[in-house]
């Protein structure tokens, strides 16, 4: 497969958005179709400035005036675009090969979907369009031919680490996986007392000891269900039973996660934590490139630690894999909830442990069901987010 070097990204003024800039900046080859941010004016504005962009969305539609106004001061022949529908056009493009899906949360899915339907080579980085779709989006990569590759560090990991005939994984070609493993940092809490949570700040939780992320990411990492999504993603896109996937706590993230084969081997992929590298592999694969990232120094490294995780501290992981097993709608129940109590708690509204408590009271509410269209999947989403606002009025307050 050869390199596609037009790209649009989705979400470019986030973390991930802002690290794949700097790996083109390092890759002149890859040329920017499209920028898009939700309501980040100011750094989108300056992006264009510097990319010169064929289209800026922003999502958020109060956003565009401001926008507007900057790009009109600007000697750049940029058109700006709002909206959801704005996102899926600049993702499906005739002109577009690549696709950066970068959106935080729900609000990426469908732009995403839009992207793996259109046959484009696709750099998921939006953990939750695969968390909620499942085998709906599989099935759409099948179709279109898309190239569906991984972009968080492990699942990329996983990615690097088995053999390929193409770029959308069957479970024909895990028939020698024993189980591959994920590894979890264990975030910012891994070493403090379960009975100090209450007091835990938004501040805090967005502290993580080895990666640079935005704020609800950085929440999730420490309540460490971004490992229980991450775990619900691995069982869709490499369709693996949930019993075939495992999380190790490993908090040097040296190691960014394992596949065990039949024989006794077990291959690693290993990096500094830096999110340029699984991009560079996704933007080039099957070729390699730059990254801008620094080389791993072993010699100079802690010693590497592997550890079992604690379910009880961390249930937002149990709960994760829980909706792993229950499959159908669980998952999408799951997410809603989890965003909805996270962003509760970045205002302040809830506590640290109140989290897990807010997504088990409504995955207990609302009856699983099958995914088998988008629209059940939109519907049980809205259907946690309203329970879960309600919920977080009544009783968590």
């Amino acid at each position: 497969m050869s390199t596609s070097n037009t790209i649009s990204i989705l979400g470019s003024t986030g973390s991930v958005g802002c690290s794949t800039l700097a790996v083109i900046d390092e890759n002149p080859q890859y040329k920017i179709y499209a920028l898009s941010a939700n309501n980040n004016t100011d750094l989108l504005h300056a992006q264009c400035l510097k990319y010169k962009p064929r289209y800026a969305v922003v999502a958020d539609e109060q956003a565009f005036p401001k926008m507007k106004a900057l790009l009109a001061q600007s000697d750049i022949d940029t058109e700006l675009l709002t909206g959801e529908n704005a996102l899926s056009k600049i993702a499906s493009d005739e002109h577009v090969d690549t696709v950066m899906a970068a959106i935080v949360g729900a609000a990426g899915l469908e732009s995403t979907l839009a992207a793996v339907s259109s046959g484009k080579r696709v750099l998921l980085a939006n953990k939750e369009a695969l968390v909620m779709t499942g085998d709906l989006l599989k099935a759409a990569a099948r179709s279109s031919g898309a190239a569906l590759l991984p972009i968080d560090s492990e699942h990329n990991a996983i990615f690097q680490c088995l053999p390929h005939s193409d770029t959308c994984l069957s479970k024909e070609q895990f028939s020698f996986v024993e189980k591959v493993v994920l590894t979890a940092s264990g975030g910012p809490f891994l070493n403090t007392p379960s009975d100090e949570f209450e007091q835990i700040s938004p501040d805090q939780a967005c502290r993580h000891p080895k990666w640079s992320m935005g704020r609800k990411i950085s929440v999730d990492s420490a309540t460490m269900m971004n490992k229980g999504l991450e775990f619900i993603e691995a069982c869709h896109l490499f369709e693996l039973e949930p019993e075939r996937v495992e999380v190790v706590i490993h908090p040097q993230s040296i190691i960014h996660s394992m596949v065990y084969y039949r024989d006794g081997s077990v291959l690693a992929q290993m990096a500094n934590p830096d999110m340029r590298i699984p991009i560079a592999s996704g933007l080039a694969w099957p070729q390699r490139i730059n990254s801008g990232a620094s080389p791993l120094d072993l010699i100079s490294q802690e010693s590497l630690q592997f550890l079992e995780p604690d379910l009880i501290k961390f249930p937002c992981l149990r709960l994760g894999i829980e909706a792993a097993q229950q499959g159908g709608t669980a998952p999408a129940i799951l997410n809603a909830a989890n965003e909805i109590a996270v962003a509760a708690f970045l205002d302040r509204k809830v506590s640290f442990p109140q989290i897990p408590l807010i997504i088990e009271a409504v995955r207990s509410q609302i009856p699983c069901e099958a995914a088998v269209s988008l629209a059940i999947i939109r519907d049980v989403d809205q259907q946690a987010r309203i329970l879960s606002n309600e919920l977080i009025l009544k009783d968590f307050s």
